[in-house]
C-alpha cells in the first residue's frame, strides 16, 4: 500500500510528495528534522522532539510555519493514515523554495513534510552479540563552527565517517573531535560503564543532545547508577567495562569491540541489559496517542 505523506498542510500519496529543485533544503542542506519513534500506537517523547526541532530552527533563524499543536496533530494524522502502530516518523522543515544562492531570506516560506513508516533496525544478532565499532579518521565538526545541538539536514560529516565504517566491514564508527576526545558515532550517542558509573561525552565535545540519550541517563539515575558527562578518550572506551550506543532508531545497542579491542566480556553487559529492559518498558507504555 502506498504511503500517505504530510506535505505543507495536507496528506498526499507518496507519488505526489515532491519538493522543488529550488528548495534550499535540497540545494544547501538548509533545514532541520527530527526522527521520532512510534511504539504500540503512541508517539514516543513527541514534546521533547518538538522542543528540539523548534530550538534547532531558532538557532538557524528558520521560521517553522506550524505551531507545536499543529505539528502534533499532523504527526498523529499521518500515522493514522498509514495504519502505523510501531515504526518511525521523519519530521522535516526545509528553508523552502528560493533563488540560487545562499541567502536564506530569499526563501519566503519554509516547507514541512512528515513521513510515517516502518523502520529498518540493526539485525537482532547485533542486540544479542554486540556491535563492532571502528574509530573514523573523519573528525566531528568543531562545535564552535556548527553546534551539534542543531539537528540539521546537512549530514555530510557523518556520512563521510559512515563510509569509513562500511568500508571497514561494519556499520558504525566513533567520531573524535579536533582535540582528540570522543564526540559521538555517525548516527548514535555513545556511553561507557566503568567502576559502576555511566559516562557519556558532553554536548560541548560535539555530541548531539539526543532524546534517547537523555532518557537513558534518567533511567540510570532511577536505578541508582551515577551518571556523568566527562571528556572521553579512545583509551577510556577501549578499557571500559561496558559500552553501548543510543539513538531514536537504534534504541540501545551493545558494543562488543572497538578497533579490534574486546569491550568487557565481549557481550552485552549487566547494566546495558538492565537499561534496555527499562527503556523498552517505558517506550511501550508512554507517549502521545495516535
Amino acid at each position: 500500500m502506498a504511503l500517505k505523506i504530510f506535505l505543507d498542510g495536507k496528506l498526499v500519496p507518496e507519488s505526489e510528495a515532491k519538493v522543488s529543485v529550488f528548495d534550499h533544503g535540497l540545494l544547501y542542506g538548509d533545514g532541520v528534522f527530527e526522527g521520532i519513534r512510534v511504539y504500540n500506537g503512541r508517539i514516543f517523547k513527541l514534546p521533547e522532539h518538538l522542543d528540539r526541532l523548534f530550538a534547532s530552527a531558532q538557532a538557524i533563524m528558520l521560521n517553522v510555519p506550524m505551531s507545536r499543536e499543529e505539528l502534533t496533530k499532523a504527526c498523529r494524522e499521518t500515522c493514522a493514515a498509514n495504519g502505523l502502530r510501531d515504526g518511525y516518523i521523519r519530521l522535516v522543515v526545509t528553508r523552502g523554495v528560493g533563488y540560487l544562492g545562499l541567502n536564506p531570506f530569499k526563501c519566503p516560506k519554509a516547507s514541512v513534510f512528515i513521513i510515517a513508516s516502518t523502520i529498518e533496525l540493526y539485525p537482532e544478532a547485533v542486540y544479542r552479540d554486540g556491535l563492532k565499532l571502528i574509530t573514523a579518521a573523519t573528525q566531528r565538526i568543531n562545535p564552535a563552527a556548527l553546534s551539534p545541538s542543531i539537528k540539521s539536514l546537512n549530514y555530510l560529516n557523518n556520512i563521510l565517517a559512515k563510509i569509513e565504517a562500511v568500508n571497514a566491514g561494519t556499520v558504525e564508527a566513533i567520531m573524535l573531535n579536533s582535540e582528540g576526545y570522543v564526540a559521538e558515532c555517525t548516527g548514535d550517542n555513545i556511553f561507557i560503564v566503568r567502576g559502576g558509573k555511566l559516562e557519556t561525552p558532553p554536548v560541548s565535545a560535539g555530541a548531539l543532545n539526543g532524546i534517547t540519550r537523555a532518557v537513558v541517563m534518567e533511567l540510570a539515575k532511577q536505578l541508582g547508577v551515577p551518571v556523568s558527562e566527562p571528556n572521553l578518550t579512545r583509551y577510556d572506551l577501549t578499557t571500559a567495562d561496558e559500552c553501548f550506543l543510543t539513538g531514536t532508531a537504534a534504541e540501545i545497542v551493545p558494543v562488543a569491540s572497538i578497533d579490534g579491542r574486546v569491550i568487557g566480556s565481549g557481550k552485552p553487559g549487566a547494566l546495558t541489559l538492565k537499561l534496555t529492559e527499562a527503556f523498552r518498558k517505558l517506550a511501550q507504555t508512554t507517549g502521545t496517542a495516535i
